[in-house]
């Protein structure tokens, strides 16, 4: 890493998360013998071409090469300017406005997703840094507003078939206790979605079957309290059968406490417009009542 870089450590960690499935595919293809026996492979100086590579990090301003995510996201945002109208001027303006695609998921939530923009979708840890480091953290955005990260083709809604049968985990955080430290949450969570990190099954050698469980992460300002979420596209029912799939929602649970928002296993968070970070199915939410059942990490 060249002394450039002003990341502090957990994000170093999680960013360099996010370079690990694009490093590991970055594998030379061998010359086959036949080949080897026509004389028609050049020995290749591999140091000299490596010396060649400059990447955001060792060279912030010139850069060659682009570090791939593991899977291209978007990012959507919404606030009571977007309601209803076409968004003049946003914290996110310096970004073209593309179109919602037109998918079933977006026609079963139509009125929903009306007056949410769709600002960028990117695919490279360099893009994520560039959107970052040009929009509004979460401390300055509205009330009401609400950053929206997810996997490219996955609509913010619950009708989305990658999102119907699945639920989240969250935590609520009281304002006046977290303005100061909202933004660094959310730039973890980031992190830790397009790093993989949060259910890495994908990435550890699952092969082309292999899909995350996680479909996007959320910040949401309201009047008094910050809410962070990480959606699912799977959700554990009550039945033995879902045992693994309880564990493995559990993971991300903990990794999101501990890891992520810096929290130890044993506290416990839940107080005045607070609570603790905690799993509900989108079914159960609809319920909003004592019936919904709820994983506390």
């Amino acid at each position: 890493m060249s002394a450039t870089s002003t990341l502090p450590g957990p994000a170093l960690q999680a960013s360099r998360a996010a370079l690990s499935a694009a490093l590991a595919d970055q594998d030379i293809q061998s010359p086959t013998d036949e080949e080897l026996e026509n004389g028609e492979i050049q020995e290749v100086d591999m140091q000299a071409q490596a010396e060649g590579i400059r990447t955001v990090f060792s060279d912030p301003t010139n850069f060659n090469v682009k570090h791939p995510l593991y899977s291209p996201w978007t990012l959507w945002f919404d606030s009571p300017a977007t309601k209803g109208r076409n968004l003049p001027q946003t914290p996110v303006s310096a970004f073209p406005q593309t179109p919602i695609p037109q998918t079933p998921g977006v026609a079963a939530a139509q009125g929903w997703m009306e007056d949410i923009k769709r600002v960028i979708s990117f695919d490279s840890v360099e893009e994520f840094w560039g959107l970052y480091n040009n929009i509004i953290p979460p401390s300055q955005l509205p009330q009401k507003a609400n950053y929206y990260l997810f996997k490219e083709g996955i609509i913010p809604a619950w009708e989305d078939e990658a999102n119907k049968n699945g639920g989240k985990w969250s935590i609520q955080l009281p304002k006046d206790k977290n303005r100061a430290h909202v933004d660094k949450m959310w730039l973890y969570t980031m992190l830790a979605a397009i790093g993989e990190t949060f259910d890495p099954a994908p990435t550890q050698g699952g092969g082309g079957n292999a899909v995350s469980l996680i479909t996007g992460v959320i910040v949401s300002t309201r009047p008094q309290f910050y809410r962070l979420s990480i959606w699912t596209r799977l959700a554990p029912n009550t039945n033995d059968d879902d045992a693994a799939l309880r564990s493995r929602i559990e993971g991300v649970g903990k990794h999101f406490k501990i890891n992520v928002l810096g929290y130890s296993e044993s506290q416990r968070l839940a107080g005045p417009l607070a609570t603790e970070v905690e799993f509900l199915s989108h079914k159960d939410s609809e319920k909003k009542g004592k019936s919904a059942r709820k994983i506390i990490a």
